[in-house]
């Protein structure tokens, strides 16, 4: 019985993991509850596991006393000498217990005591291995559903699949392969829970390093991923060799790699942005395929102005603004979108200060930043704040006034004309208005 017992150990530490000693103290701490229970938690016992034959002594230790107060802790000298004639007063003295005579019930308790410890031991060390594997790509198969998620196992354990962290509108069912990575690992009564995701931006980074050498060996780096999983993502990269373009090598040819890994989402459309150092050559890359006009960067507050042309209103927003929410959500800015038409109305800035920007032979955004948006402001100020406000000469200065004087005399001429016209010059051109998704204006921002 002892050596089989030696043996059941040993399999147990193979078959599960287990460390063989921590086995061998949770056998210890077993036998010990047990002689507790049986006698009472007062004794003074010791519990000790005999490596070669296998046996478990339990000795119990009493203090040799004139007078005993407590059977249980102190024995007489007369009676401690009946075991030993050396026995002196105040010394401690050890009598075996037969572990045989605990009987069934403690016996029983002992072994309930010992599978509880190793489970305890088995889920701790599948704690501490899978909370070092946070991030990790994983594959199991689907278990079941319960009111949290899915259940799937993973060979050693199982994974909780919460509904937050599926793909909208993805259905499974028993006996399913699912892929996902790990996002927690969290110590429960049960025993460790595992969590996985499969629309957290991390997964997405894990599906390219499967499928992109270039990803998983830090050739190509991956700057930022924004996601709406199951619909569309913009994934930002840059690559570390000048030899690798790095939208080529994430596509792959005729667009293998790419596909692998639309095919796992499901068709989640996926956007390859060029990261860049220049926000507004970032910004440019991440709303693609918008063209944009020219974008006005606010560093203090993280704004961007992008102005497209009136046509490009549509592509630049997105369905529902997806693609101008991605796209703020990638790079970390506030994105106002603003077509060149209402842009000019809400600025003031008509055709004729753009006349006098190519006059001065100065990009009209000289004059946006100088705080010069109107004809007026040219005329109230002087020729040395012109010149300075705009970095021009005085002889760009007075090509510009003498620009003013004719645009000011052609408004004259026409102010009795447009005044007739009322408001109608102002309404959106016809499909205008339609143009522009549902709940969305120009000049709409994300973040």
């Amino acid at each position: 019985m002892s050596m089989e017992l030696k043996k059941n150990i040993d399999q147990i530490s193979k078959d599960k993991g287990l460390d063989r000693g921590k086995l061998i103290e949770t056998l210890e701490d077993a036998v010990r509850i047990s002689v507790e229970r049986k006698y009472g938690d007062g004794l003074d016992i010791e519990v000790s596991f005999d490596e070669n034959t296998g046996d478990i002594n339990v000795f119990q230790f009493k203090i040799v006393v004139d007078d005993p107060d407590d059977d249980n802790t102190e024995i007489s000298l007369k009676d401690a000498q009946k075991h030993d004639s050396s026995v002196q007063l105040d010394d401690e003295v050890g009598f075996r217990l037969r572990v045989e005579d605990l009987g069934r019930i403690a016996a029983q308790a002992a072994k309930q005591v010992i599978i509880q410890r190793m489970r305890d031991a088995e889920q701790e060390i599948i704690y501490e291995e899978y909370k070092e594997r946070k991030g990790e790509f994983v594959s199991g198969i689907i278990l079941r559903r319960d009111k949290a998620g899915w259940i799937i196992n993973l060979g050693r354990t199982e994974a909780l699949l919460p509904k937050e962290e599926q793909i909208p509108r993805e259905h499974y069912k028993r006996g399913d392969r699912v892929q996902a990575i790990i996002i927690d690992v969290r110590k429960e009564g049960r025993g460790p829970q595992v969590v996985v995701s499969r629309s957290h931006p991390d997964y997405m980074v894990a599906l390219f390093k499967r499928e992109v050498p270039e990803v998983d060996d830090g050739t190509i780096l991956i700057l930022g991923v924004a996601r709406d999983p199951g619909s569309r993502a913009k994934v930002a990269v840059m690559s570390k060799d000048r030899d690798v373009d790095p939208v080529g090598a994430c596509v792959g040819i005729r667009g293998s790699r790419i596909q692998n890994i639309v095919q796992e989402l499901h068709g989640e459309r996926i956007d390859i942005v060029v990261w860049s150092q220049d926000i507004a050559a970032y910004a440019s890359n991440a709303l693609s395929p918008a063209v944009l006009s020219r974008i006005i960067v606010d560093e203090d507050e993280n704004v961007l102005e992008v102005i497209v042309p009136d046509e490009q209103y549509k592509n630049s927003i997105g369905h529902k603004g997806q693609n101008v929410k991605l796209a703020a959500k990638l790079l970390g800015w506030k994105i106002d979108i603003y077509t060149e038409s209402r842009y000019n109305e809400a600025n003031a800035i008509d055709h004729g200060l753009e006349h006098l920007a190519s006059v001065a032979e100065v990009p009209l955004e000289n004059f946006v930043s100088a705080g010069i948006t109107t004809l007026n402001a040219i005329s109230s100020a002087s020729n040395e704040e012109l010149a300075a406000a705009l970095g021009i000469s005085q002889s760009k200065v007075l090509d510009m006034r003498s620009a003013l004087n004719l645009f000011w005399s052609k408004d004259e001429r026409e102010e009795d004309a447009l005044s007739d016209e009322g408001e109608a010059e102002a309404l959106p051109a016809e499909g205008e208005a339609e143009d522009a998704p549902a709940g969305e204006t120009e000049g709409d921002n994300a973040r």
